[in-house]
């Protein structure tokens, strides 16, 4: 299913192996896109801080992110691996890791959904030859129930508690950087840790407590500018819509609007999964923008939740607007130059197309002899060491 997504990838090194690998994680998140803009629209809408606040409906943007997305997820993986087989036991898996953590676990579902539908994998594969005539079917329930259940418990015992344990570690090197005042140096980690779905517990768990204490002293905190910055996101999926693979480019539109004026930034992780070295582009984005802030001395009085323009603008404290919309300007441009030479300014398309013409099928070449009219001929392709012997017609 990755490869609906991604252009295939060739070859054995290191470099294609994290490509692959990119695809792979992408593939589990592009086919869920329409999930993650309707949860990104019921966001920006229904919640407190949104467009149209609605207590009710804003009930729902918990559930979806923590269950509904994380279970599409692991679906999604599982199916990729063994069919539908797969993909049940991979839905089931995961919620040992859901209902084990308050935060979304978007990296423990695309580990355990795979993971489950590949171990139903060689459980059918040994069991195929081994059940009766007439039990196919009890058996397959049976061993696809044991194992979605045994891979639940162990979300709940061993995968979840890996990956709070890697978030943990993720927020704990964001706040040293941050406490030896080397911001910039700090999107070395955040952007990366962003495209693995880690962005909110970054920047909640982390940096908007610090930046809650700091605005509280000086009425302002540039440490909530550092997740949230919309600048990398909108540059990559510019990148995308003029230089990216052109399946790809009518999806991103949408992206853009929902990412710069909605402020869902988990929009743009699958495009960097796709092709992993753009992480490059938005880690020296991420780091221009923060310098940006700091040499401008921009900050702003409370976390812009969601990470939206407008949520920017309305948290920018008067006649702070010069420096934080130059911030997401530059990290903009920087991370849309960086990307489109990583993306080859689009020759790789390019190339592609002229490298694949289109082209019908030709007729088969035959030998011709000069046999008499009341002799038929039987043609012999060229190339045959014997040449076309005629043949005499009956009377």
């Amino acid at each position: 299913m990755a490869d609906t997504y991604t252009p295939p990838v060739y070859g054995t090194g290191v470099k294609a192996t994290i490509q692959r690998l990119g695809g792979h994680l992408a593939g589990m998140i592009m086919p869920n896109i329409g999930a993650f803009i309707a949860w990104g629209l019921i966001t920006a809408l229904f919640i407190p801080t949104g467009w149209l606040p609605n207590a009710a409906l804003a009930a729902m943007v918990n559930p979806i992110i923590t269950a509904l997305l994380p279970i599409l997820i692991a679906y999604t993986g599982g199916r990729m691996v063994h069919g539908q087989r797969g993909a049940v036991v991979g839905a089931v898996a995961v919620m040992g890791i859901v209902v084990g953590s308050d935060s979304p676990m978007f990296l423990g579902a695309m580990i355990i959904g795979p993971l489950a539908a590949l171990i139903l994998k060689y459980v059918d594969k040994f069991t195929e030859q081994r059940t009766k005539a007439g039990f196919e079917m009890l058996v397959d329930n049976f061993s696809a129930g044991i194992v979605g259940g045994a891979m639940a418990v162990a979300g709940v015992w061993g995968i979840g508690p890996i990956v709070r344990t890697v978030t943990t570690a993720a927020g704990g090197a964001v706040e040293w950087l941050i406490g030896h005042d080397l911001l910039p140096v700090a999107s070395v980690l955040i952007e990366p840790a962003k495209v693995l779905f880690l962005n909110n517990a970054i920047n909640h768990g982390v940096l908007g407590p610090l930046g809650v204490a700091e605005s509280v002293r000086h009425g302002k905190s540039i440490l909530f500018m550092l997740e949230s910055n919309p600048g990398p996101g909108l540059g990559l999926l510019l990148a995308y819509l003029l230089f990216g693979p052109r399946p790809l480019r009518p999806s991103t539109p949408a992206a853009m609007i929902i990412h710069f004026f909605g402020g869902i930034h988990e929009i743009y992780f699958p495009y960097v999964l796709m092709k992993p070295r753009l992480i490059l582009a938005v880690i020296l984005g991420g780091a221009a923008g923060v310098f940006t802030f700091m040499v401008t001395g921009a900050g702003l009085v409370a976390t812009p939740s969601p990470g939206s323009i407008f949520a920017y603008l309305a948290v920018t404290p008067r006649g702070g607007w010069l420096g934080v919309i130059a911030g997401i300007v530059i990290a903009t441009a920087v991370t849309f130059a960086v990307a489109a030479l990583l993306l080859g300014f689009g020759r790789s398309e390019k190339a592609g197309e002229k490298a694949e013409p289109p082209t019908e099928a030709a007729p088969e070449a035959t030998a011709v002899t000069d046999a008499p009219a009341d002799e038929v001929t039987e043609p012999t392709p060229i190339g045959d060491d014997q040449r076309a012997q005629p043949v005499a017609k009956e009377a």
